[in-house]
């Protein structure tokens, strides 16, 4: 879609926006609208299956309404939305606001920046197509051919999207971002199906990728996989890989809530007799010297919006901080928990600094730099397991943040520096906050694709980590 919608009869995303506050009647309202577009591949038995390109939009329209009893809200979206059904939505928010009770989290909507955060407002949103995939499709095809010589099936898929996001307030507010995200996940196969790899990686445009490469590693633990060992449940000296690190950390962030924490209610509240003044954990030593955990919407290959988007109000985010600067944050440094994540009502409540969530995770270590790679924290193992990756997380004590799932696609046999086979699956019993205290090593700093949590979050760069006695709970039979 390009920007000449008033020639074309389309309205555009910015004149959608606005009309949409042309017809308020409410006492604040903000419009969030998404243009999407969306290229994908998927292939299996080593061909290419489907490939298409989807669009759409989606208007999201949040109107605040003020009583004697406080400030109500409420959120609508739709998709399909034109110039002939805006009102339509527009009413139906209203009408939603005025029959909500007070919003806890209600703070003045946030008014306009200065002109140079509005520069890109009248700009048209950007857009994917089936070419970004130029350069991957034919390295891909590339890789069939290697995987038929070799005796082996590859399976996967291949997707990338643009967002673009125009948002609007009644209080003068108007900003627009593009979101490219793109994700691959290639499995490889025995002919028989016993055995099973994964390799995953995030890219923004697919011209990173290196499909040789990850072919190269899938090929190696299949060959891995040609001895099985069967071991009982334990707990064994473990090396997670950076995609597991991010599924373990990824749900921590989801629970690092300063208002929850400050209610009691999860593993960052202070314990009881030991409160402090804001009633959590803030301050504290949580993990080994020299770890740090933060996000930055500005992290080369890892950008994410420079503002707060929010579609819904939990702990976690208002719907009233929309447009506010997301900054870098350190949620964890050397450490110590340094932040949770605070709105304006939460910082209000809890005296905690501003925090908002950010769209990006990274780890590192004391000296990233210097850090060891996954091979070679292998090499310095004598014996231990060597996992691929984490699925099927569920948290079974908000408290502790216990954390339960299962392995998935190779754990491997380490022994004298060397993958010696393939063991079963287990089923895993930890906590992300209590492994930090526990981590033996930390290795070098990549860029990951989570396995559990891509749908959702895809921007994460974690190290590797040895655990000296990560829980194996149980054995698993999933395969």
């Amino acid at each position: 879609m390009t920007g000449n919608g008033a020639a074309t009869g389309v309205a555009t995303a910015q004149e959608l926006a606005e009309r949409a506050l042309e017809l308020s009647r409410a006492d604040g309202a903000v419009v969030l609208v998404d243009e999407s577009s969306t290229a994908n591949l998927r292939w299996a038995n080593n061909t290419l299956t489907t490939n298409g390109v989807a669009e759409g939009r989606t208007v999201t329209v949040i109107s605040t309404v003020n009583g004697a009893q406080g400030t109500s809200a409420a959120v609508l979206s739709r998709s399909g939305v034109d110039r002939d059904t805006i009102e339509d939505l527009v009413r139906a928010s209203e009408q939603a606001a005025r029959d909500a009770g007070p919003a806890e989290d209600a703070q003045p909507l946030v008014g306009s920046p200065s002109a140079a955060a509005c520069a890109e407002w009248g700009e048209a949103p950007a857009g994917t197509s089936i070419d970004v995939f130029a350069s991957f499709a034919p390295a891909l095809g590339e890789a069939f051919e290697a995987a038929r010589a070799g005796g082996r099936l590859l399976f996967g898929f291949a997707e990338h999207s643009m967002t673009t996001t125009y948002l609007a307030t009644s209080a003068g507010l108007r900003l627009k971002h593009d979101q490219p995200t793109g994700t691959l996940e290639l499995n490889a196969k025995s002919p028989d199906f016993v055995r099973s790899a994964w390799a995953g990686a995030y890219t923004k445009d697919f011209a990173d990728v290196d499909v040789a490469a990850l072919g190269d590693e899938l090929t190696q633990r299949l060959d891995w996989q040609k001895r099985r060992v069967d071991l009982p449940a334990g707990r064994y000296e473990t090396l997670l890989p950076p995609s597991a690190v991010a599924d373990l950390y990824i749900y921590m962030s989801y629970v690092a809530s300063a208002r929850d924490a400050a209610d009691g209610r999860t593993v960052f509240s202070a314990p009881r007799g030991e409160g402090s003044a804001h009633g959590t954990k803030v301050g504290s030593r949580i993990g080994v010297e020299g770890l740090r955990l933060w996000s930055d919407p500005f992290a080369p290959g890892l950008e994410a919006a420079p503002f707060n988007i929010a579609r819904y109000s939990s702990g976690s985010q208002s719907v009233f901080d929309n447009g506010l600067s997301v900054e870098p944050v350190d949620w964890v440094r050397d450490g110590v928990l340094e932040r949770l994540v605070t709105t304006r009502h939460s910082a209000a409540t809890t005296g905690l600094p501003l925090a908002l969530p950010g769209d990006n995770l990274l780890m590192e270590g004391p000296s990233d730099a210097d850090a060891p790679s996954l091979e070679e924290m292998t090499r310095s193992t004598e014996r231990g397991l060597l996992l691929t990756c984490l699925w099927y997380i569920r948290e079974v004590d908000p408290q502790s943040l216990l954390l339960t799932g299962l392995t998935r696609d190779g754990v491997y046999l380490v022994e004298g520096g060397e993958v010696t086979g393939v063991v079963n699956n287990f089923r895993f019993n930890e906590s992300p906050v209590d492994l930090m205290g526990r981590i033996a090593e930390i290795g070098r700093r990549e860029q990951c694709l989570p396995r559990e949590w891509n749908d959702y979050f895809t921007r994460t760069a974690m190290p590797p980590l040895r655990i000296g006695d990560f829980n194996m709970s149980s054995v698993s039979k999933a395969s």
